[in-house]
């Protein structure tokens, strides 16, 4: 099987706390919005975060 071309995504591997997931899962279900938007969500408000520490 080949792998997707993504144009405007970077494929990455990572690991989360198991009830992460699984809230992670059931936010997904709910809301009807997949998991790698909640991601680039959830990075955009962590990069915000700290958007002073990256400035210096």
């Amino acid at each position: 099987m080949s792998e997707a071309n993504l144009v405007n995504r970077t494929r990455f591997t990572s690991s989360l706390k198991n009830e992460l997931m699984q809230n992670l899962n059931e936010l997904a279900k709910k809301t009807r919005i997949n998991k790698s938007r909640l991601f680039d969500e959830a990075v955009e408000d962590l990069l915000k975060k700290y958007e002073k520490r990256l400035a210096e």
